[in-house]
Formats: C-alpha cells, structure tokens, sequence
C-alpha cells in the first residue's frame, strides 16, 4: 500500500477556499481546482517508490492484476479527483471509444500536434464519468425537453430568442435541439453577445429557475454558451449523490466540491463557457440530440455497508463507506487495484492512517482493511 502524495491543479474556475478546508489547511488566495490521484502523465500521484506511473511500470502484473492487465493494458484505466468549481466549468461533451479512435487517428494523420489549441483528440480512449456530491453541487446535464426550454427562453421576452422558440415548438425533438444549438454556435458574435446581454438581464430580474443563467453569464458575459446551458437539465446534488456522464451528453459543473472518477482520457469537444477552441461541426457530430430526466445517483448499502454508484462502463467503479465510531473493520481486499480516499473523519486502512483529503493506493490483491470512524471512497474497475 502507497500513501499518494497528489497535486492540486489551479485553473481558474477553482474554488479558492474548498479543498483547503477539506484538507484542513489554510488557503493560499489561489483557485485549487482540482487534485490528482491516480497515474495520468500529466500529474501523477507520487509515492515513497517513485510516481505512480513509474510504478505501475516497474510491474503491471503485480501492481494491476492479471485480469486487469489482460482487459486494460498495462496502465491503470482511470483517474480519481477531487474537483472544487468556484465558477462554472466550460459547457461539453465527450466522444465515445469509436469517435476517440478515430478522431484521434484522422489528427494525427493530418500532423496536429498534441498539444495544439486546437487539437480535439489528444489520445485515443473515452472519456465517461461520475461526479459524487460532497456538497451541494449544481451542475447541467443533458437536455431538458424541447418544451421546457421553449419556455425557460420565452419568459425573457427578448426579440431575437424568438426564432429559437419557434423552433423549439415546431420541431421533432431532435432537430429542434440540433437546429437550435446550431443555431446559437454559428451566429454572428457581436449579434449574440447583444442577445447574452438582453437574455441575463432578464435571467436577473426574473430570478427563480432562471437565477443560475445570471450567474454563468456573469462568468462569461457574451458567449453563446449562456444560451446553449439554457437547454439543459439543471441539477442540483445533495451531499452523498451523484451523476454518470456518458459520451455524447452536454454537461457543465457550475459550482460545488465533489469526487470525480472518469476513465483515464484527456478529449474534451467544448460548446461554450470558455475562452477556448470550440469546433463546432465536430461537435455536432459528437453530441446525442436527446432529451430526458439527468438521472440523479443514490447508491444503497450492501450488507457489507459498501455503497456503490453503478454505471454501464468498466474502467472504473467507484463506492463508498461511510463509517460511524465504534464499527468493526471492513475487509477490502481485491484481485483488481484500489485508491482508497478519505473524505471526512479519520479511518485507517491497513496501515495508514487517513484524515479528509488523504488517500492510498492499493495493489491488486494486498490484503486491506479499513476502519475508523470516517467516509472512504473506493475506486477500482471491473474485470
């Protein structure tokens, strides 16, 4: 078992106070984004034996499991964060595995390097996640139906959204969402900044379900991105809840502290809220046109009192114990390998004594138990 020693990654939406006072230290004035636990090249955890990466390297087989091996290669196939957003994240989709492989090939093919503001795939795997409530935490998932959006944008009463709910109405529903998303992304940008402008005004003066738009715009006052996080599902978790983002859904973290798993991929199509490359054809390509309920998780306790947030994808599956004083240790030993992360109280797992914030890798097969009075997640895969 490593204890991981993490970085903090300090992009400007971060919150300035909330990982601090998770981890109980005093803030540096700087956003802290997001922390790190895991092997991915760009900020891999680092260990008493060298980074996780190194290693991993240094024994697949032993680290990983032959059954992990066998199914992921010789790489650990997600990445465990912790994620603190100050002011809304960039409105975006993910590619699924097909779409990654073959974006990734057609650029590299047409010599765009990696690391160019452009690039849209910078590897070849997908990217699903799962974002696990530590505190209220509002986000925007999906889209909500055509109708919804058609009122959520007439009650603005702004002239040049009126087109947009005309569509809205008229459409089946995937092409009212494809025309109107369309629509907003490849207007001219003076015109649409002057829609923005109009459109938080009166997100302003009517408050209630239209409140978080005032806010996103205040972020990112002009962009057309305002617009498109006005089809979408808002979504507000309570502490303990969850949402799975598969390929092709809109989404937005808008504010709020949460665990955040999602295979190990760094491809990312944008659609607004950002200073970013938007590529607005492919896209389109990319997004699911569907409409429907965001699908809030609530995991329930097995009798072991594991709580699991189920999802249809392999690369990782996250749980959680959430331990009261006085309970028996739990026995987590597994054939796959584990990041176990304390987010409240103070546990021991194994040997380490863990406190929010803190967390250890265990290699697939090490005998582990866990107890204390705390919360721990659980990070692994399914093989």
């Amino acid at each position: 078992m490593d204890r991981l020693d993490n970085t903090v990654r300090p992009y400007a939406w971060g919150s300035t106070t909330a990982i601090p006072q998770l981890l109980g230290v005093e803030p540096s004035g700087e956003p802290q984004a997001e922390m790190w636990m895991g092997a991915h090249p760009g900020a891999p955890s680092r260990t008493a034996r060298g980074t996780l990466v190194e290693v991993i390297e240094s024994g697949p087989e032993r680290e990983l499991g032959a059954e992990a091996v066998a199914k992921f290669g010789p790489h650990l196939p997600f990445l465990l964060k912790i994620l603190a957003a100050g002011a809304p994240l960039s409105l975006q989709v993910h590619p699924n595995l097909q779409q990654a492989q073959e974006g990734y090939a057609e650029e590299e093919r047409r010599g765009v390097p990696v690391d160019a503001p452009h690039r849209n795939y910078r590897d070849a795997n997908h990217k699903p996640e799962l974002i696990c409530a530590l505190t209220e935490f509002d986000g925007l998932c999906g889209f909500r139906a055509p109708s919804e959006a058609a009122d959520l944008l007439a009650a603005l009463d702004v002239d040049s959204l009126k087109p947009y709910v005309d569509l809205l109405h008229a459409r089946p529903e995937e092409a009212a969402l494809r025309e109107v998303l369309t629509a907003i992304l490849t207007a001219a940008p003076e015109e649409m900044a002057h829609t923005v402008a109009e459109a938080a005004a009166a997100c302003t003066r009517l408050g209630g379900d239209h409140a978080p738009y005032a806010g996103i715009a205040h972020h990112y006052p002009g962009d057309p991105g305002v617009l498109a996080a006005m089809l979408l599902n808002h979504v507000r978790l309570q502490p303990g809840e969850a949402l799975f983002l598969g390929a092709g859904i809109p989404h937005a973290y808008l504010s709020g502290l949460g665990v955040e798993i999602m295979a190990n991929s760094d491809n990312v199509l944008r659609c607004g809220l950002t200073p970013k490359h938007v590529d607005v054809p492919e896209l389109l390509r990319i997004v699911r046109f569907e409409a429907g309920d965001p699908g809030v998780l609530r995991p329930e306790a097995a009798p072991d009192g594991e709580e699991v947030y189920e999802t249809p994808i392999d690369e990782f599956r996250l749980s959680r114990y959430v331990l009261p004083e006085g309970t028996t240790a739990h026995d987590l030993s597994l054939r796959t390998p584990q990041i176990l992360l304390c987010t409240a109280g103070s546990v021991r797992a194994g040997d380490q004594k863990l406190t929010a914030g803190q967390s250890v890798f265990v290699p697939a097969g090490e005998k582990t138990e866990v107890s204390g009075a705390g919360t721990v997640f659980r990070a692994t895969v399914v093989v």
